[in-house]
């Protein structure tokens, strides 16, 4: 059994896993990279994931990060299924078409640019079409049952905790008479926030696969980034200037409208203060939140219960067309504008920064993780100026970051989770992380819990064996791989083994068509020959 880690290595996008076991293909997430030019170049390139061999897809939650690559893979070949909760299923058509209106929208700009300096036209990464053309192949499994995406391998959903439809994958692959048990964490979100339930707590597991985007800091708990969030609010007011918060359409708009709830009840809202939810996604993502209530928490619950609506208070107002978006900066007076990206990266957003950023009485609220080489990163980490719209736009707008609301466990919540495995021998693997996150995580997990843990890098290829030291089978960005043959060639022998176990059963039952086994057979017993060879 094998794993190659397409993303989310030492960097928090890009979130995919390629694995081969059970005599099949197939992958974990399938996340757009997002950051410098340096890592997006990494989305044109995907000779590495060959969409065409990949069984199926199994998808975590719907962020761009875990799933924007999708489309791509369609346009080059994949026609498998792809399976995911029923909300996040929801979450994607309208996340996926958002995403190819901004790929086309992005190439349109770069077009027009490059025509009037002779120079060729660009192609959109992808477009709505190749959107719509994954959505066939989604197939749902709601949490808690068990489904089997191919022979010897099984599968069951658990809520994460982190948007509506989030899920950790619990995986068992058999192969060979023996049962090898996988979890995913995907992005695994914070006890007691707003809107969604804690995540799910599980016991057992051969190798984990942990997101460790805050490995290394805990957030402030939920009262104090309300405060935080009625103190921006008041500082803008107070300057008749505008509170602007890059928000991630998903979770995070609902969370921070569950907020705004509470402080409009409580009165820290002023009532002559409109407040914005200036993007399309972030409207539709509000509507399935609405039809999915069921997935919400039980604070949630009790508040529908009493005729109470936690993501609508009087002062709110929703921009659809292009035209009210433009509308909302010719407004005098104070407002609270939420729109996307939540890294200021693409979208509407980009625009309120260009006239809002410069404004030295108007408050710019980040309150989820900013990658690096994203505008939202620079201004956080300080910027004087920030190029929006091959324009430097100067900083003078008071900056808060409000990590309290982040959709991910801080470090004392993933260490809460991780300790409730009771395999000693477990193997972990930390994704999702910036590196010197991940490392000082990982050696706080080596004091407390003494595990055997590994930071993989962007496509490294690994043999997953249980009990084993883990070893690199393939590391093609080092100039001198470290590949360990005797580990190789028995992980082949297992693979052969099953093969032709699965070859004999089929002829024993007499059935007709078997040259896709025979094929298998013969590519494993040729693999061999040349392991055996190079020892």
């Amino acid at each position: 059994m094998k794993i190659k880690f397409m993303g989310a290595s030492r960097t928090v996008t890009g979130s995919c896993y390629i694995m081969e076991a059970a005599g099949r293909r197939f992958a974990i997430d399938c996340g757009m990279h997002q950051g410098n030019t340096e890592i997006e170049k990494r989305n044109w390139e995907i000779d590495a994931y060959n969409p065409g061999e990949i069984d199926f897809f199994i998808i975590t939650h719907a962020h761009i990060d875990h799933s924007g690559l999708l489309p791509r893979m369609v346009q080059n070949g994949f026609r498998g299924s792809i399976y995911t909760t029923p909300p996040t299923e929801e979450l994607l058509k309208v996340m996926l078409l958002d995403s190819a209106h901004i790929q086309e929208m992005e190439a349109m700009w770069k077009t027009k640019k490059r025509l009037r300096h002779g120079e060729k036209q660009i192609v959109p990464l992808y477009t709505k079409k190749d959107a719509e053309s994954t959505f066939p192949l989604f197939q749902t499994i709601p949490y808690g049952s068990s489904f089997q995406p191919c022979p010897g391998l099984t599968v069951i959903f658990h809520d994460a905790g982190h948007i509506l439809g989030a899920s950790i994958v619990e995986l068992w692959i058999e192969e060979a008479g023996r049962k090898t048990k996988l979890v995913f964490s995907g992005d695994l979100g914070r006890p007691a926030q707003f809107l969604v339930r804690d995540p799910t707590i599980i016991n057992e597991a051969d190798f984990l696969f942990l997101e460790s985007t805050y490995g290394n800091r805990d957030h402030k708990d939920e009262q104090t980034s309300l405060d935080e969030l009625a103190e921006a609010i008041a500082y803008s007011y107070r300057q008749r200037q505008k509170v602007i918060i890059p928000a991630f359409a998903v979770e995070r708009t609902q969370e921070i409208l569950y907020c705004l709830h509470m402080l409009s009840k409580d009165g820290r809202l002023p009532h002559d203060m409109p407040v914005f939810v200036d993007s399309p996604l972030a409207i539709r993502a509000t509507e399935i939140f609405r039809r999915y209530m069921e997935y919400l928490d039980s604070e949630t619950q009790s508040m529908l219960e009493r005729g109470e609506d936690p993501l609508n208070f009087p002062q709110l107002r929703y921009t659809l067309s292009t035209q009210e978006s433009m509308e909302i900066n010719s407004l005098d007076g104070p407002a609270v504008v939420i729109s996307a990206s939540g890294m200021a990266n693409a979208g509407r957003i980009k625009h309120h920064l260009r006239h809002n950023l410069w404004q030295p009485g108007a408050s710019i609220v980040f309150v989820g993780f900013q990658a690096q080489g994203t505008p939202g990163r620079k201004i956080v980490d300080g910027a004087q100026q920030v190029r929006l719209f091959a324009e430097e736009i100067a900083v003078r707008a008071k900056i808060f970051t409000i990590n309290g609301f982040s959709g991910h466990a801080g470090k004392s919540q993933l260490l809460a989770w991780l300790a409730n495995f009771t395999n000693k021998n477990m193997q972990l693997f930390l994704t999702h992380g910036e590196y010197t996150a991940q490392q000082d995580f990982a050696e706080e997990i080596r004091k407390r819990f003494d595990l055997q843990i590994h930071i993989p890098d962007y496509l490294e290829e690994t043999v997953l064996i249980p009990g084993e030291v883990v070893e690199i089978v393939e590391f093609p960005e080092k100039a001198a791989p470290r590949i360990n043959w005797s580990y190789i060639l028995k992980n082949m022998e297992s693979e052969f083994t099953l093969l032709k176990t699965q070859m004999e059963q089929i002829e024993a039952k007499g059935w007709i068509d078997q040259t896709d086994i025979r094929d298998r057979v013969l590519d494993v017993t040729k693999d061999l020959q040349k392991i055996i060879s190079e020892i």
